[in-house]
């Protein structure tokens, strides 16, 4: 019996009455579980990578074409200056991504964070104040890291990548050095698992980091003169507040609001794009005659401190 039970066990009787053998090397296999987990995480933070690539690529272009538009001149001679900020930006694109995806995998698959997709959940007036909350925090956590960058060694060390854009460009909103990409990449990852927000409120959110981080350093106001002057404009930071930091280091490190710059001394008003527009008029003449070296060698010898 044991003898049938083998052949048994090793044949199959087809429709025709023949039999047939089955051969363990063509058999179809499974692939194990926790692999097709990794790859499915592997495959999320490599979408999500590709989503703050274009989405960057996007956004920075479409600003730098309306700075072309509207300031004819002010990025000339940067070229060389630009495309270290797009190769730098990418390399971020990368370290947002993963973190973004590992966590985006979680949520769909595992029912990690805070996010949620049903509008009433929670109250109606929660939104925005979900929106507030998450820009508070990113802004709080910015402020903090962005100051500690601001010591010698870290400064040295990675934060030099990024004010060594001079004058900053729309291009340059993510040129950071691994270190300070990492400091940034981590934020609203570690938000969603503290606080609960729709899902169409985090979109908001990272549209709103998106455009500021652009506008801010786009060298010009493309805001309303109400969001930068007078009551609103003694709160909340954009593209005048930020030239001040990249003028003068020391100060004004805030991302969306002038709070902790208020609160610990550090904010030092806003800056004036009127030094910065001769500069890059002072550089489109000596361009046109040396193909553009001179205005790439004005654009890196800029001095750090200028009066506003």
């Amino acid at each position: 019996m044991a003898n049938v039970a083998s052949v048994v066990g090793r044949t199959q009787s087809g429709f025709d009455g023949r039999t047939h053998h089955h051969n363990p090397i063509t058999a179809p296999r499974k692939i194990p579980y926790k692999r097709l987990m990794w790859l499915a995480i592997l495959l999320s933070a490599l979408a999500m990578t590709a989503i703050v690539g274009v989405r960057y690529l996007i956004v920075s272009g479409a600003f730098a074409a309306a700075t072309r538009a509207r300031h004819p001149g002010l990025y000339r001679g940067l070229d060389a200056q630009m495309r270290r900020e797009i190769w730098w930006s990418i390399a971020s694109a990368a370290i947002y991504g993963i973190p973004a995806g590992i966590v985006a995998w979680g949520w769909q698959n595992r029912g990690w964070t805070q996010i949620y997709t049903d509008l009433h959940a929670w109250p109606l007036w929660y939104l925005p104040v979900s929106v507030l909350a998450f820009l508070f925090a990113h802004d709080t956590w910015f402020y903090w890291t962005h100051r500690w960058m601001h010591r010698p060694k870290p400064f040295k060390l990675a934060h030099a990548v990024h004010h060594a854009s001079r004058p900053p460009t729309a291009w340059a909103a993510m040129a950071f050095h691994p270190i300070e990409a990492i400091t940034g990449a981590v934020i609203i990852p570690l938000l969603v698992f503290l606080i609960p927000i729709h899902v169409g409120a985090l979109g908001l959110v990272l549209t709103i980091m998106t455009v500021m981080g652009v506008t801010n350093h786009m060298g010009w106001e493309v805001f309303p003169r109400f969001m930068w002057r007078g009551a609103l404009g003694g709160w909340l930071i954009t593209a005048s507040h930020h030239q001040r930091h990249h003028e003068q280091y020391g100060c004004n490190y805030g991302l969306y609001f002038r709070f902790w710059d208020r609160l610990c001394g550090t904010d030092k008003g806003l800056g004036d794009f009127t030094k910065s527009h001769a500069k890059a008029a002072a550089r489109v003449a000596p361009a046109v005659g040396s193909g553009g070296r001179a205005g790439v060698a004005d654009a890196g010898s800029s001095s750090p401190r200028h009066a506003a």
